[in-house]
């Protein structure tokens, strides 16, 4: 089974089993609502510890949870530092021409022209519009951003970007 990382629980909030979270996910809404199964990965473990969401708030720059059968903190205390992950099978399909980070990191880049770039290592996020940070053969990065003038298209099928290689882009 595929999981994808939603957060981390980086400690306890208050005596009534509630956890503090630094989000790593775009869609804490969907996440995070009362009834989502997530599972929970104790530091150096691979094992799942399953959850659902028995409540969500915001706090500060922290979601704050709780976990139906966790009603105190002797019980959430042991998943500090843990890992927050959700199934692959709960993603929601977005629209087109989005991706998530997932799929694109390990893509490999051409140019119109043929030429092999790289591949995809990082997702940056610069909030005017994403950059793909890609590594070429010799470990150079190249930051490719995420718009319709260089990105020509997408094949997260084949693992494959075609870009075109605009003016100053690849030094």
């Amino acid at each position: 089974m595929d999981w994808l990382n939603v957060g981390k629980i980086v400690n306890t909030h208050g005596i009534r089993g509630e956890v503090r979270v630094i989000s790593r996910t775009d869609f804490p809404e969907e996440r995070y609502k009362v009834g989502s199964k997530l599972a929970i990965f104790k530091k150096k473990s691979k094992t799942p510890i399953h959850v659902t969401v028995a409540s969500h708030r915001k706090h500060k720059n922290f979601d704050l949870l709780t976990f139906e059968g966790h009603p105190n903190i002797n019980d959430v205390e042991q998943y500090r530092d843990s890992i927050l992950k959700v199934s692959a099978e709960y993603l929601q399909p977005l629209p087109e021409g989005e991706y998530y980070h997932f799929e694109i990191i390990g893509c490999h880049v051409e140019s119109t022209e043929g030429e092999e770039i790289g591949e995809i290592t990082q997702v940056v996020l610069t909030g005017a519009n994403d950059v793909w940070e890609v590594q070429d053969a010799k470990g150079k990065m190249h930051y490719i951003p995420y718009i319709d003038d260089v990105v020509k298209s997408v094949d997260i099928e084949q693992k494959k970007v075609i870009i075109e290689v605009m003016e100053g882009l690849l030094n």
